[in-house]
């Protein structure tokens, strides 16, 4: 692709290059338009690729127009784009506070640690809750081939909202959590139908304030996220606004066994504001230019 800026690839909320989930970053994507921005999104084929649209902002050295893509479509906010986005400028420009304007508002991120050990947290928007439609959530159960009687009944299903809305499901039983399946395509149908552009979450508690987590992703040649930042800051929200947690609190998120890529994702839920996701991030090598 001829006058394609260079694209970093890494790894989120995950030590190893082969684990987490894999973002691509642009550091300086100021003369791509929304299409050009697409279409290195579409060669990259991760789950979302971070665009920095402006450097910068207001004069601040640290601040950046942010904005994401996955290889179809753009996404409102991407959590473990974002992670990784920040560990990527903290290694350029030295670890600390950075802001990053994005579609859903501003998101500010702190970032401690240097060289090959850099974490990341970001504070996302103030997170709300919306209840399903019967006939909707009855349609998501059965194209997951699972039943009402399937979910835990201490969490019940609901929709949250963290920078994207994701459909929250927490199953009961572990072997119910890692056999079941679903067709790409229907479930993709039903995201669009209902305007849910990122995940469906589904969990299964795994210990006190631990989780495991499958993020249903289909895009492309994706069908599961193996790291969901966005996510996860809709769990917390998810969380404190039912009153299943007493904050502050901490929990833990695992995902991304089931596609071969495990991270952990670390959720702190303050009493009130923004849900703060954190992980580390590396650097993968490079693939062919694209």
């Amino acid at each position: 692709m001829e006058n394609t800026p260079e694209v970093l690839r890494y790894a989120a909320f995950s030590t190893t290059p082969n684990g987490g989930n894999p973002a691509g970053l642009v550091l300086d994507a100021r003369h791509l338009d929304e299409a050009g921005m697409l279409s290195v999104a579409a060669a990259v084929g991760y789950a979302e690729t971070a665009f920095v649209t402006e450097q910068g902002v207001d004069g601040d050295p640290r601040r950046s127009r942010v904005r994401y893509f996955s290889p179809l479509a753009e996404v409102p906010f991407c959590g473990h784009a974002t992670i990784a986005l920040a560990v990527a400028l903290s290694g350029r420009d030295g670890a600390g506070s950075f802001t990053f304007d994005t579609p859903v508002g501003p998101v500010v991120i702190e970032t401690a640690g240097d060289g090959a050990d850099i974490a990341a947290s970001f504070t996302a928007v103030e997170p709300r809750l919306a209840e399903f439609d019967d006939a909707v959530l009855a349609e998501l159960l059965g194209l997951l081939g699972v039943g009402q009687g399937n979910l835990d009944p201490a969490y019940p299903p609901r929709i949250a909202y963290s920078g994207n809305w994701h459909p929250v499901l927490v199953l009961a039983d572990r072997t119910l959590f890692d056999s079941f399946g679903f067709d790409p395509e229907a479930v993709r149908r039903l995201m669009d139908a209902q305007g849910w552009a990122a995940t469906v979450t589904v969990l299964h508690p795994i210990a006190d304030a631990e989780f495991e987590a499958r993020n249903l992703f289909p895009v492309g040649a994706i069908t599961e996220d193996p790291a969901t930042g966005a996510a996860a800051a809709a769990v917390g929200g998810y969380l404190r606004i039912l009153g299943l947690v007493e904050p502050p609190s901490r929990i833990l998120i695992h995902q991304g066994r089931h596609v071969g890529r495990p991270g952990l994702l670390t959720v702190d839920i303050p009493a009130a504001g923004g849900i703060v996701v954190s992980g580390t991030a590396v650097r993968i090598a490079s693939k062919e230019p694209l």
